[in-house]
Protein backbone atom coordinates (compact mmCIF):
# COMPACT_ATOMS: atom_id res chain seq x y z
CA UNK A 1 0.00 0.00 0.00
CA UNK A 2 1.46 3.33 -0.82
CA UNK A 3 1.85 5.65 2.11
CA UNK A 4 2.87 8.95 0.01
CA UNK A 5 0.53 10.31 -2.77
CA UNK A 6 2.32 9.82 -6.13
CA UNK A 7 2.03 13.65 -6.56
CA UNK A 8 3.57 14.30 -3.41
CA UNK A 9 6.57 11.56 -3.81
CA UNK A 10 6.83 13.20 -7.47
CA UNK A 11 7.75 16.14 -6.29
CA UNK A 12 9.79 15.31 -3.53
CA UNK A 13 12.09 13.45 -6.23
CA UNK A 14 12.20 15.98 -8.42
CA UNK A 15 13.49 18.06 -5.30
CA UNK A 16 15.80 16.01 -4.19
CA UNK A 17 17.53 16.42 -7.59
CA UNK A 18 18.64 19.57 -6.61
CA UNK A 19 21.73 20.83 -4.83
CA UNK A 20 22.22 20.28 -1.50
CA UNK A 21 18.81 18.56 -1.17
CA UNK A 22 18.33 14.98 -0.17
CA UNK A 23 15.26 13.03 0.11
CA UNK A 24 14.12 14.38 3.98
CA UNK A 25 14.65 17.93 2.78
CA UNK A 26 12.84 17.47 -0.21
CA UNK A 27 10.04 16.29 1.46
CA UNK A 28 10.30 19.23 4.18
CA UNK A 29 10.34 21.38 1.74
CA UNK A 30 7.31 20.17 0.30
CA UNK A 31 5.36 20.02 2.84
CA UNK A 32 5.85 24.09 3.35
CA UNK A 33 4.76 24.50 -0.06
CA UNK A 34 2.02 22.62 1.30
CA UNK A 35 1.26 25.00 4.04
CA UNK A 36 1.52 28.43 1.91
CA UNK A 37 -1.50 29.73 0.00
CA UNK A 38 -2.19 28.83 -2.85
CA UNK A 39 -1.77 31.63 -5.32
CA UNK A 40 2.05 31.52 -3.43
CA UNK A 41 2.57 28.40 -4.57
CA UNK A 42 1.07 29.11 -8.44
CA UNK A 43 3.88 32.08 -7.97
CA UNK A 44 6.48 30.17 -7.50
CA UNK A 45 5.56 27.41 -10.31
CA UNK A 46 4.72 30.56 -12.62
CA UNK A 47 8.80 31.48 -11.63
CA UNK A 48 10.30 27.92 -12.30
CA UNK A 49 8.28 28.10 -15.55
CA UNK A 50 8.95 31.38 -16.64
CA UNK A 51 12.94 30.78 -15.85
CA UNK A 52 13.38 28.19 -18.87
CA UNK A 53 10.90 30.43 -21.15
CA UNK A 54 12.91 33.83 -20.74
CA UNK A 55 15.98 33.35 -20.27
CA UNK A 56 18.97 32.63 -22.82
CA UNK A 57 22.47 32.81 -22.88
CA UNK A 58 24.44 35.70 -24.09
CA UNK A 59 25.24 35.22 -27.88
CA UNK A 60 28.54 37.13 -26.99
CA UNK A 61 29.64 36.11 -23.10
CA UNK A 62 28.03 32.92 -22.32
CA UNK A 63 25.73 34.71 -19.62
CA UNK A 64 22.65 33.83 -18.67
CA UNK A 65 19.59 37.13 -19.67
CA UNK A 66 16.84 37.88 -20.24
CA UNK A 67 18.26 40.11 -23.46
CA UNK A 68 20.50 39.33 -26.26
CA UNK A 69 23.28 40.50 -25.90
CA UNK A 70 23.42 40.81 -22.51
CA UNK A 71 23.53 44.38 -20.23
CA UNK A 72 27.32 43.94 -19.83
CA UNK A 73 27.81 43.39 -23.20
CA UNK A 74 25.71 45.53 -24.52
CA UNK A 75 27.33 48.33 -22.32
CA UNK A 76 29.44 50.81 -24.82
CA UNK A 77 31.33 52.09 -21.83
CA UNK A 78 32.97 49.12 -20.95
CA UNK A 79 36.96 48.66 -22.12
CA UNK A 80 36.50 46.13 -25.06
CA UNK A 81 39.96 45.92 -25.34
CA UNK A 82 40.16 43.43 -21.64
CA UNK A 83 38.17 40.16 -21.65
CA UNK A 84 37.77 38.20 -18.36
CA UNK A 85 37.13 34.18 -18.75
CA UNK A 86 35.49 32.74 -15.92
CA UNK A 87 34.46 29.54 -15.53
CA UNK A 88 30.67 29.71 -14.41
CA UNK A 89 28.08 32.77 -14.72
CA UNK A 90 28.10 33.05 -10.75
CA UNK A 91 32.05 33.70 -10.61
CA UNK A 92 31.31 36.58 -13.45
CA UNK A 93 28.13 37.50 -10.77
CA UNK A 94 31.14 37.90 -7.78
CA UNK A 95 33.66 39.77 -10.29
CA UNK A 96 30.76 42.40 -10.94
CA UNK A 97 29.26 42.61 -7.47
CA UNK A 98 33.23 44.38 -6.55
CA UNK A 99 32.82 46.85 -9.24
CA UNK A 100 36.66 47.15 -10.21
CA UNK A 101 36.64 45.21 -13.65
CA UNK A 102 35.35 47.11 -16.44
CA UNK A 103 36.02 45.02 -19.66
CA UNK A 104 34.09 42.30 -21.15
CA UNK A 105 33.74 38.78 -19.68
CA UNK A 106 33.25 34.97 -21.47
CA UNK A 107 31.81 32.31 -19.58
CA UNK A 108 33.62 28.64 -20.49
CA UNK A 109 31.25 27.02 -19.00
CA UNK A 110 33.44 24.39 -16.30
CA UNK A 111 37.02 23.49 -16.43
CA UNK A 112 39.15 20.69 -17.16
CA UNK A 113 39.25 17.99 -15.32
CA UNK A 114 42.19 15.82 -16.62
CA UNK A 115 41.73 12.44 -13.36
CA UNK A 116 37.93 12.85 -14.54
CA UNK A 117 38.80 12.46 -18.15
CA UNK A 118 36.69 16.01 -19.04
CA UNK A 119 37.36 16.63 -22.79
CA UNK A 120 38.36 20.25 -23.72
CA UNK A 121 35.48 20.15 -26.10
CA UNK A 122 33.07 20.73 -22.85
CA UNK A 123 34.84 24.18 -23.08
CA UNK A 124 33.13 27.19 -24.49
CA UNK A 125 36.08 27.47 -26.67
CA UNK A 126 34.47 29.10 -30.16
CA UNK A 127 33.16 31.91 -28.50
CA UNK A 128 36.54 33.02 -27.07
CA UNK A 129 38.06 32.58 -30.81
CA UNK A 130 35.54 34.45 -32.72
CA UNK A 131 35.66 37.58 -29.59
CA UNK A 132 39.51 37.58 -30.43
CA UNK A 133 39.24 36.75 -33.66
CA UNK A 134 37.47 40.51 -34.17
CA UNK A 135 40.71 42.16 -33.22
CA UNK A 136 39.99 44.71 -30.22
CA UNK A 137 40.82 42.14 -27.31
CA UNK A 138 44.57 42.95 -26.22
CA UNK A 139 44.26 41.60 -22.78
CA UNK A 140 42.94 37.97 -21.77
CA UNK A 141 42.49 37.55 -17.83
CA UNK A 142 41.87 34.39 -16.33
CA UNK A 143 39.72 34.27 -13.64
CA UNK A 144 39.94 30.64 -13.41
CA UNK A 145 41.04 29.70 -9.46
CA UNK A 146 43.66 27.74 -8.46
CA UNK A 147 42.74 23.99 -7.86
CA UNK A 148 44.40 21.39 -10.44
CA UNK A 149 41.71 21.87 -12.90
CA UNK A 150 41.88 25.28 -13.17
CA UNK A 151 45.51 25.26 -13.57
CA UNK A 152 45.11 22.36 -16.68
CA UNK A 153 42.45 24.56 -17.99
CA UNK A 154 44.55 27.91 -17.86
CA UNK A 155 47.31 25.88 -19.26
CA UNK A 156 44.76 24.38 -22.18
CA UNK A 157 43.87 28.21 -22.81
CA UNK A 158 47.09 29.64 -22.91
CA UNK A 159 48.35 27.52 -25.13
CA UNK A 160 45.37 27.73 -27.59
CA UNK A 161 45.36 31.33 -27.45
CA UNK A 162 49.21 31.64 -27.71
CA UNK A 163 48.84 29.69 -31.11
CA UNK A 164 46.13 31.43 -32.70
CA UNK A 165 46.36 35.28 -31.23
CA UNK A 166 50.23 35.68 -30.64
CA UNK A 167 49.58 39.37 -30.12
CA UNK A 168 46.88 38.98 -26.93
CA UNK A 169 48.22 39.34 -23.91
CA UNK A 170 47.23 36.37 -21.27
CA UNK A 171 47.45 36.96 -17.49
CA UNK A 172 45.38 35.86 -14.58
CA UNK A 173 44.52 36.62 -11.09
CA UNK A 174 47.40 37.43 -8.92
CA UNK A 175 47.76 34.28 -6.04
CA UNK A 176 49.23 33.75 -2.97
CA UNK A 177 48.58 34.86 1.16
CA UNK A 178 45.22 36.45 1.23
CA UNK A 179 44.91 39.93 3.00
CA UNK A 180 45.36 39.71 6.83
CA UNK A 181 47.14 36.26 7.07
CA UNK A 182 50.42 35.38 8.26
CA UNK A 183 53.57 33.12 6.69
CA UNK A 184 53.52 30.47 9.19
CA UNK A 185 49.78 29.90 8.86
CA UNK A 186 50.31 29.58 4.86
CA UNK A 187 50.33 25.75 3.30
CA UNK A 188 53.63 24.84 0.72
CA UNK A 189 51.56 25.22 -1.93
CA UNK A 190 49.84 28.62 -1.02
CA UNK A 191 53.73 30.20 -0.18
CA UNK A 192 55.11 28.52 -3.49
CA UNK A 193 52.29 30.54 -5.54
CA UNK A 194 53.25 33.32 -3.62
CA UNK A 195 56.67 33.20 -4.75
CA UNK A 196 56.30 32.90 -8.15
CA UNK A 197 54.16 35.52 -8.77
CA UNK A 198 55.67 38.21 -6.21
CA UNK A 199 55.59 42.02 -7.29
CA UNK A 200 58.18 44.68 -6.53
CA UNK A 201 57.00 47.16 -4.37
Amino acid sequence: MRRIPESLQNLVDQLSRLPGLGPKSAMRVAMTLLKWPEAETRRLGKGIFELRDQLNLCSRCGALSDTDPCPICADASRDPTQICLVAEWDSMLTLEEGNFFHGSYIILGGLLAPLDHSPAESLEMQRLYERLAEGQVQELILALGSTADAEATATFVKEQVNRRFPGVRVTRLAQGIPLGAEVRFMDRETLRQSLLFRQSI
